[in-house]
């Protein structure tokens, strides 16, 4: 049981619309059913007894149990364990399938994941597991659950950011853990927001610098009217003495940036206390306060923008007598809760003892081996934080509007947008100013825990408040995005649609095989039609709609960059490309595959569908939006049905782009006006006007805007290089274009019958991961198309030995009814060098640009060296020189220069 990959995808995939591993697994001899495997079941049933609640295909509580008993294979197991094992380790996920590959024993299990990490790990225990259970060797689970509960626990987000999260999800809006920790970017490009934990990037540094420092935090409060403590710093264990002899006793002391509690001691009436304490709270930090301890319960006011939106009363850390167990073990009874955990990611912390617990406990003559009487309550804390094992009881609906204002106002002193406000009063429903109630501190961060889950009363939406603040109602926080694919004109399109979109004056993000653009600049010039390019310009916080080219590849390996999109266009699925990788070997596969992005289409947007394609067709039931044909002629049985039940269509009619909904019709634009068809003469072209100019249309582009961008795009090297770029080098025609297989070989050799030059020369080569038929399919084209053929090869082998490529083509050639000379060279400049220095005047070259920037780059040399060289020769003849008569003059005597003369000369000579 071997894992040959295993990727992660973390978008929308041919699995599933939310993120999924896709293990590779190769059983080898445990390629046989579970009920071969003696004592199997059995032992995997004693170990893992909760998987009694997997109904699996038989659909009733323990129908997994019955799968394994009467024979189940390794791999549908596997799937089982791991998601169990996620479950237990806190996060519960229940979406798995296992399925064979066309090579015999090896299974793609699919299991989904909250964290990717944890999946992994659960994925990898599994297996270890299940190969346990098979061999009957020893398993230690309790162990195993354990650490990957810790992992959990460090790895997952904790319960405030997951909280605001969630709410952000439910409306709607998608979110993007950056790294890993809680820094959480939500929506798209120009509409996104970010946050970490409870703070958010309108949090400013100063106001969280001001609300670590407790005694700036007091002078602005009472400089607000708000009510709190006398105190002052103090710099070492007799000054804390004194201070708290001058104020009075009762006192607290605590670090002056202290948070969580930690260093806090309250209500210290001794010098032994304040001593103490001092020591404590020295080790958290180099200054440290002295304040009036007021009584009263300990309440934190929740105050999200301009409301309080949440409030609890918190009990301090606490045990009760039972007469028989010491306070020790009293403790580790409280901890054994499984809401108490190390980390903040559980919804209570565990009870320490710790030496400000110890100088609690000593307060009331007990020690940690003491044993309290039966219902005697003992403090192991006097501060009411959860952080240091507090719990919590909710009072929203008991705030008195008074207290409610006080605790805004504290907020906006601090200038916070998000705060947690500390009061200790008697009770919450009465004014501060009539009971003496203060408000002790003003925290940027605050933990949301206490009002998600109190210990008692009412769990309050907190997050939702948080993204309502974010998002006003009727805020989704994206940008519009379209996305484009299929086999052939996908870059064309993607750049198509993003120069029309460029016209309505907004900043368009723009992802395809040609690189990287942010408008019209280029900011990465490799291979970019994939999610994680994609997801760069969702991040870039200038992009305000955003197109992307979405390549198979990437699909396959991550899924898609983003939930939804708003346009989905698909070209045509072609003829053999990409078949025979990743286990992807018919058309209907590969269309599957491209299908993603039509299943992603948000509910209000559109799929632009090819209509001349049976396959991109059929993806139309699959799309949860609204559906545009497109064709280039309007009786397309597809077209005509589509639009007598009231559908969207684009297609041609008289030389015009004609837009369609029903019966209503809209001429855009003259295929005379479009050069990037040549007046209509490039079909593949035209299909590729036509499904930009509805893409613009869905996304409800004026049609000005989509008529004026559109006469402004041609088929030159600069906006589209290397597709199907015609050039004019010494008096012949030399066509670019990047189509690299058989689909887009026999739309380029259509295209060019159209020219009027006779002979006929290509450069050309292939990926060396296409399969040896299809590659050979490319050969028996050339032959066909093609009076001489250059061949070569260079950066693309993908696997293939030197030599390979050009061998299969050549075997394709070998049959040809037309080319009588072939050559081979290698690398791609020196390719279209060979081809254009021997064209002749009268001949067509397709030179297929498989190294696009390259063979573009040496293009360009090439041309404005033969212009410049061609304007030197257009030069006229330089008039001949004649050389001056000399004039023989008497030789006068030289005056000198007066002053004045002299210092002009100097200055001049000086400028």
């Amino acid at each position: 049981m071997e894992f040959r990959k295993v990727l992660a995808l973390r978008g929308p995939s041919i699995w599933a619309n939310f993120p999924v591993l896709e293990a590779w697994v190769d059983l080898g001899e445990l390629d046989r059913p579970s009920n071969e495997f003696p004592g199997f079941a059995d032992r995997l049933m004693a170990w893992m007894p909760t998987m009694i609640e997997h109904r699996c295909s038989i659909g009733v509580r323990g129908g997994f149990f019955q799968r394994l008993r009467t024979g189940t294979y390794p791999g549908h197991i596997l799937e089982h364990v791991t998601l169990e094992l996620q479950t237990l380790a806190g996060t519960e996920v229940g979406f798995g399938k296992a399925r064979e590959t066309s090579e015999q024993g090896v299974y793609k299990v699919i299991i989904e994941y909250v964290d990717e990490i944890l999946g992994r790990e659960c994925l990898q225990v599994g297996r270890q597991l299940v190969l346990a259970a098979i061999h009957n060797r020893p398993f230690d689970v309790a162990a195993e659950l354990a650490r990957l509960r810790e992992l959990a626990q460090e790895r997952c987000l904790g319960p405030s950011t997951r909280a605001i999260v969630d709410a952000i999800n439910a409306r709607g809006i998608p979110s993007y853990r950056l790294g890993d920790d809680s820094l959480i970017v939500l929506g798209q490009g120009r509409c996104q927001r970010r946050i970490q934990a409870a703070e958010t990037d309108r949090t400013s540094a100063i106001a969280e610098s001001i609300a670590q420092d407790k005694e700036m935090t007091r002078t602005l409060l009472r400089a607000m009217g708000v009510p709190t403590p006398d105190g002052r710093p103090v710099t070492d264990a007799e000054d804390a003495w004194l201070a708290a002899e001058e104020i009075g006793l009762p006192v607290v002391v605590k670090p002056q940036d202290g948070n969580q509690g930690r260093g806090v001691a309250t209500n210290l009436c001794t010098r032994e206390q304040v001593i103490t304490a001092y020591e404590a709270a020295r080790q958290e930090s180099r200054q440290v306060l002295v304040e009036k301890f007021a009584p009263g319960h300990d309440y934190r006011l929740l105050v999200v923008g301009d409301r309080v939106v949440a409030a609890a009363r918190r009990e301090p850390a606490q045990v009760l007598g039972d007469g028989a167990h010491t306070v020790r073990q009293l403790i580790d009874q409280a901890n054994n809760d499984p809401r108490r955990g190390e980390h903040h990611a559980t919804v209570l912390s565990k009870i320490k003892l710790d030496p400000i617990a110890l100088a609690v406990l000593a307060d009331q003559n007990l020690t940690p081996d003491s044993v309290p009487a039966t219902g005697q309550t003992v403090l192991i804390r006097r501060n009411a934080n959860l952080s240091t094992g507090g719990t919590a009881i909710d009072v929203t609906e008991r705030v008195h509007p008074a207290v409610a204002a006080c605790a805004i106002d504290a907020a906006k002193s601090v200038g916070l947008d998000i705060a947690g406000i500390d009061v200790l009063a008697q009770d919450i429903s009465h004014p501060l100013n009539q009971q003496g109630g203060v408000v002790v501190e003003v925290n940027a961060a605050p933990g949301l825990r206490m009002h998600l889950e109190p210990s008692m009363g009412v769990s309050r939406p907190v997050g939702e408040a948080i993204a309502d603040l974010l998002f006003p109602k009727g805020d989704n926080g994206r940008i519009p995005i379209v996305a484009v694919t299929g086999t052939n004109g996908k870059t064309t399109t993607t750049r198509f649609i993003g120069h029309v979109l460029r016209g309505t004056g907004k900043c368009v993000g723009m992802t395809c095989t040609d690189g990287i653009y942010i408008g019209e600049r280029r900011i990465d010039a490799a291979d970019c039609a994939g999610p994680q390019s994609a997801r760069r310009i969702l991040l870039n916080p200038n992009v305000e709609m955003a197109v992307f080219e979405t390549a198979r590849g990437g699909i396959l390996r991550e899924g898609l960059a983003f939930d939804r999109c708003d346009v989905a266009v698909v070209t045509n699925i072609g003829e053999g490309d990409h078949l025979g990788l990743s286990d992807i070997n018919t058309p209907a596969e590969l269309a599957k595959v491209k299908r993603c992005i039509v299943e992603a289409v948000a509910p209000e947007g559109y799929a632009v569908l090819n209509a001349n394609d049976p396959l991109v067709v059929e993806m139309a039931a699959h799309c949860p939006g609204g559906i545009v044909f497109f064709a280039i002629d309007e009786k397309h049985p597809v077209i005509v049905r589509h639009r007598g039940v009231g559908g969207r269509a684009a297609f041609i009619r008289d030389g015009q782009v004609v837009l369609a909904e029903g019966t209503r019709e809209q001429s855009v634009i003259a295929l005379s006006r479009l050069p990037l068809t040549r007046n209509g003469q490039i079909s593949f072209q035209v299909e590729n006007a036509l499904a930009s100019i509805a893409a613009a249309w869905s996304l409800s582009i004026p049609i000005e805007v989509i008529r004026s961008r559109s006469e402004s795009i041609a088929a030159d090297i600069d906006k589209v290089p290397a597709r199907f770029n015609v050039l004019d080098v010494n008096g012949a025609t030399v066509v670019v274009d990047y189509g690299h297989n058989a689909a887009s070989l026999v739309a380029v050799i259509e295209a060019i019958s159209n020219f009027p030059q006779k002979r006929r020369a290509c450069v050309y080569s292939t990926a060396g991961d296409r399969r040896d038929c299809d590659i050979v399919r490319q050969g028996e084209l050339l032959g066909a198309a093609f009076d001489r053929v250059i061949l070569y090869e260079d950066h693309y082998l993908r696997g293939r030995s030197a030599g390979e490529i050009i061998g299969l083509l050549r075997k394709g050639l070998a049959g040809a009814t037309r080319t009588t000379e072939i050559i081979e060279v290698q690398g791609a400049t020196k390719a279209a060098e060979t081809a254009i220095t021997s064209v002749d005047s009268d001949e067509l070259v397709l030179i297929q640009a498989d190294t696009v920037d390259e063979t573009i780059q040496w293009l360009r040399g090439y041309l404005q060296a033969l212009t410049a060289k061609s304007a030197e020769a257009e030069q006229p003849p330089a008039p001949p020189v004649v050389a001056p008569v000399a004039i023989r003059e008497p030789v006068r005597p030289v005056e000198p220069l007066r002053a004045p003369v002299l210092a002009e000369a100097e200055a001049t000579a000086k400028v």
